[in-house]
Parts: C-alpha cells; structure tokens; sequence
C-alpha cells in the first residue's frame, strides 16, 4: 500500500512537518514523528496535535483508540482533540544524565486496524541549574620562587546543563599578583587556571585570599562562587611532569572490579620532599570517581565496581600529579569501555489480540510486538522466529518492530487454542536468546452441521399400540459451541402428505424421541404403501409410453409395442370418461401358495383406441401394467378387488 512520510525537523517547541496524509492501513511510518519540548513543561502542555500528524481525525482519535506508550510514560493523548500532553514532571538531566541529546521514544497504537507508529520528543536543556564549585574553600601553596607567567590549574565548576547552559566563563577579584586565564579543551570544556603576573615575597605578604566566580551562558546567567586561600612557601622550582599529555585505553565490560587498568607517571627534577609527587583527581565527574580509584603514591587506577558499556561507553578524568613543594601538573585519562554480548535480547509485546475467530483470513494482524538489545553492532541485531507447528507467522514491519499474522487455516472443533513461542536471538558470538510464550484463544462460528449417529433407523412398531406411545428416538451432534452446538429435530420429508403424516407420527423438537399419534393398523399400512407405489409406477409408464409413440407415429391404428398387447387377463370395457384411468385388479391365492400374487391389468379394447386416456389429442393408449408384491396373508384367505 502506498504512503509518504517525512522525519520532523525540530525547529521550535511545537512544528511539525508531515503534509500528507497518511492511509489508515499503512503498516508503519518509514521515519519517526518527532517533537521538540524544552525540559519542565507544566503538567498538561500541549506538545502536538498527534492525531493530525498521524492523518486522523477527531472522531478517530476516540474510535482507534489512539495512545501512547512507553517504559516511563510521560505524556498521554487527549481523547478530544488529539494532542499530545505532557503528563508528568521532565527532567532532562535526570532522564538523559549525562548524554548531549537527549530523545524520548514513544509507541503510538490505533485500532481497527491495529497498527503502531514511531515518535521521538526531543527534550531540550534549559537554564535550570547554576554551576558549582566542588570546594567551596580552595588551599594552594606557592613558592616564593616560582617566576612570573607560571600557570596554576584550578579546580573547575560543573554544570549539569549542557551547550550555552553550561559553564562558559570564570572571572577573579581583582589583585595585583595574580589574574585568570581560561583553557579551553578539545571538547569543548573549560578550565580556570591562575596566572602569576608578578613575582611573590613571602617576606612581604604570607597569604592571598582570591574570589573565584563561574558564569554559565544562560540568560540571565547563573553563577557560583569559591574562596581562593594561597599560602607563600618557600622555593621549588620543578613542576613534575607527566610521560604522556593524554594517556587512552581501551578495556572489557566483563572487566572484574578491583582490576588494574592504567598507570600514570610522572617525574621531578627536584630532590628531597620537593620531589615526592601525589596523585589525584581533579575535573573528574562524581559518577567516574565512584567507578575507578586512584592510588595516590603509585598512579594506579583500578575500577572499583562492575563496567556496563551500555550504561557509559566512555570515561574521562584528569590526574593531576603535584610534588611535596605545590607544583603540579595534570595530564588527561581516556578509557574506552568495549561491549560484549552480555545482554539477552528482549521481547515486549506492545498489543496483543487473544481472541481469534475461527476461518479468519490470512495475514490477519494478532500480535505486535519488538525486540530490544541493549548490546551494540552485531551483539544487539535480533532476529526472531516462532515454531513451525502453528498455522501463524511474523515478519518485520520496521526496524525491530515485528507483526504476528495468521498464516492458515483455523479450526476450533480441532484446536481451542495456540501456544506461540516467539524467539529472539542476536547476533553475538555467542548469541543469545530469549523466548515468550503468548496463548491464542480460537473462538467458534457454526461452521459445522449436525451429523445424525446413523444414516437409517429402522422401527418396527406391533399394530393396535396406545396412541402417544414413543415407538424411536433418533440422535444427531454438532461439534459448535453454544447456540451454534444447540440441535432441535423436525421432519422435513416423507411419503405421505404433511397432514396425514402428522396424524400418524410426531418428533419432539428437543429430544428426537419419535411419538405414534394413533393406533396402527398393519393391513391399513400396506395397503397404502401398495397404492402409492402403484399410482407411481402408473405415471411413470404413461410418460414413457407417451414419450415412445410421440416419436414412432404407429400405422393403421396398430400397437405400439408388442409388450402392450395382452391377451391375457379381462378386458376393461371403454365406457370411461375422459381424464380417468380404468384399471381392474385381481388377487388369486393357488392353494399350494402363501403368498398372494396381486396382478393389475389395465386394457382398453383390441389397442385402436382414437382418443388418449390422459391427452385427447395423442393416438396412444395405455394397455397394460403389471405388478407383483409378496406379502404376508393368511393361505385361506381370498379376496377379489375391483377399483
């Protein structure tokens, strides 16, 4: 089925970009919808209008059903007007942390049909946080001795916000031996460092007490102040100096905690105490100073907890190295963590439909779900598949989406339900994999007839029985549930006329049990299924008679067929009326026999007939018509009919 689609560019707190229409059987948007918000909005703010991006109306946002969801629902869809509000407080910095983008991945779901859609809220940062200094009180010594242009590294401020809302500037009060200097490094990040302008005298002034402020780029701007005391030692002239500017490593997640990862030296040219060097960290988050140490004499850093790469992929930290004078120095720590395939993909079901009628067609959407791997590259591709053995398959209907459609036949009467176990496994070496079980309920249409237990039912009833006697009871089963299962039994057909029949017989509707309305009468019986069957075969030879005379015109009057003349048996004398058919019958009982012999004869005079006995206008005649029956008679008994 054809559709557009077009990624929304975030350009403001509420643009969208979606100009056409989207077809309500689309199985997925090809690229996600996606909203710009600045982090807190009030409880209630409209973030879009959903419904209208997504191509639907008013009345369908209540009709679908349309919502949202999420592992942390934090907006929620107007049922009038279809937009999107924000239902719960947005912190960027707690949901984000530390991340430069920050996105929020929702699921919108409609109904009739089932179908999901993909959209992204980016939360931008505000200036809700002020920097802040880790002391509030800084302690340095310098000596007397050091020259004018040495630099000396201050601990920086950190600000939780990010880009123009992160700390941009550092001032100090103003002093005539020292200013600030602010190094910027390749990430962007900046550092305040003291400049010796003049040359100290310990003799003159023992103390320096500085104010050092940090301004971020808010507007207006937050600040965060730290009391800077500088205590005048005597002379040490060698700062240490580290072997490398910049020290990277790359280590395992499944690294043990405890483990040695990396050592950082440094030297310096001074002797005695001058010259013993301590390590620490400084301009180091928090979060990385709880996961590694620092050991304070060697230079050590060890991790002190578990890594998890898809919690952090990368730490950074600065190691500052100072010697038993003050002087220090700092070099820059990297340590990239590498993933292993230590997570077990997930399967989620987002809308499941339990319930499926039986004859559904074929790629009928019941389930949809996706698969998550918190792995990266080949460790976090999933794929899925479920067993062979159900009449239902999936396939992907986006990136890690995936649908579960009916693909066969289903029949209730044979399966009430289905056991799906869906299996997602990635790609890691080796891979890992997960399964859920879900259960599909087949619901029952009257897809089947009722099928009596025997095909013929045989009942031999003594004549003279009181009427309303129950002489059968015929059984029939329908493998449907309810009103569909429920039988009620009639009699649709029978040799005898709907009145006389319900004069002899009757079936209870509910139970099949057959009931004789009136006495019987065994001779009575036989006497009517012998004068059926006759008049039948009567009709039957007229007709075939009539149809072989119509085609072979006869001569002069002659027969029609050898078998029609009879030269035995009475005649039947002429003198009938038109339309009636003359028939005389003799039954004869040899005294040898016990079974009577009824014979039918049916003649006109010598065949010539010039008028037909069931059309006028046809020179046929019907001669002749033999019947023979055995019954059951007493071999004295003898009895002549004529009819």
């Amino acid at each position: 089925m054809g559709g557009s689609c077009t990624q929304r560019r975030p350009a403001g707190r509420r643009q969208v970009l979606f100009p056409f229409l989207l077809p309500l059987f689309y199985p997925a948007l090809c690229e996600q919808i996606r909203y710009s918000i600045p982090e807190e909005l009030a409880k209630g703010s409209v973030v879009g209008n959903l419904a209208k991006d997504l191509g639907l109306s008013v009345l369908d946002v209540s009709a679908r059903k349309l919502r949202v969801s999420a592992e942390k629902l934090l907006f929620n869809v107007d049922a009038e007007s279809g937009d999107l509000l924000v239902k719960d407080r947005i912190d960027r910095e707690q949901i984000c942390k530390e991340r430069r983008r920050c996105e929020l991945q929702l699921e919108a779901v409609v109904e009739n049909p089932l179908n999901i859609f993909h959209v992204i809220v980016v939360v931008e940062d505000i200036n809700d946080h002020a920097p802040q200094f880790d002391k509030k009180e800084i302690h340095l010594e310098i000596f007397e001795s050091v020259s004018s242009g040495t630099r000396i590294s201050l601990d920086p401020a950190t600000d939780p916000d990010i880009n123009t809302n992160s700390v941009k500037d550092y001032q100090i009060s103003p002093n005539p031996y020292f200013s600030l200097m602010v190094r910027v490094n390749s990430d962007g990040s900046k550092y305040p460092e003291l400049s010796l302008e003049k040359p100290l005298d310990r003799e003159k002034q023992r103390s320096h007490s500085l104010i050092l402020t940090a301004l971020d780029g808010g507007g207006p701007p937050r600040s965060a102040t730290a009391q800077i005391e500088i205590s005048v030692k005597d002379t040490n002239d060698n700062p240490p100096v580290f072997s490398k500017d910049e020290y990277r490593i790359s280590i395992s997640e499944n690294l043990p905690p405890g483990s040695s990862v990396l050592l950082v030296t440094a030297t310096d040219q001074d002797e005695g105490a001058h010259a013993e060097i301590h390590y620490y960290f400084r301009s180091t988050a928090q979060s990385t100073r709880h996961m590694f140490s620092l050991d304070e004499k060697t230079g050590m850093i060890k991790n002190n907890q578990s890594l998890d790469f898809e919690d952090i992929e990368r730490y950074t930290m600065e190691v500052e190295a100072k010697d038993g004078g003050g002087l220090s120095t700092q070099c820059k720590v990297i340590i990239d963590i590498l993933d292993e395939n230590d997570n077990s993909p997930e399967i989620i079901i987002t809308s499941l439909s339990d319930e499926i009628l039986e004859g559904s067609l074929p790629e009928m959407v019941v389930a949809l779900f996706k698969t998550r791997d918190r792995d990266s590259g080949g460790n976090g591709e999933v794929t899925c598949h479920i067993g062979r053995d159900v009449p239902f398959k999936i396939y992907s209907s986006s990136n890690n989406y995936y649908k579960l459609v009916t693909d066969g036949a289903l029949d209730r009467e044979q399966t009430l339900e289905y056991s799906v176990t869906i299996t997602a496994t990635d790609r890691g070496k080796p891979p890992l994999s997960s399964s859920t079980t879900i259960t599909l309920h087949i619901t029952d249409i009257n897809d089947n007839a009722p099928v009596f237990h025997q095909a013929f039912y045989v009942v031999h009833v003594a004549e003279n029985n009181p009427p309303g006697t129950s002489i059968a009871q015929v059984s029939a089963s329908d493998p449907d549930l309810g009103p569909n299962g429920h039988i009620s039994y009639s009699i649709l057909a029978s040799d005898l006329e709907p009145r006389a029949l319900s004069s002899y017989v009757s079936v209870s509707a509910q139970s099949g049990v057959v009931f004789a309305q009136r006495a019987f009468d065994h001779y009575l019986v036989v006497a009517l299924a012998l004068i059926s069957v006759l008049f039948l075969l009567v009709v039957i030879l007229a007709i075939a008679l009539r149809l072989r005379c119509s085609s072979s015109p006869s001569a002069g009057g002659g027969c029609c067929g050898s078998v029609l003349c009879s030269k035995s048996g009475p005649e039947i004398p002429p003198n009938y009326s038109d339309g009636t058919l003359p028939y005389a019958d003799n039954l004869r009982v040899p005294g040898n026999q016990t079974n009577p012999e009824f014979n039918f004869l049916t003649s006109v005079e010598h065949c010539p007939a010039t008028q037909d006995i069931l059309n006028k206008d046809s020179s046929s005649v019907l001669l002749a018509s033999v019947l023979t029956l055995s019954v059951e008679a007493d071999k004295n008994a003898f009895k002549h009919v004529s009819i």
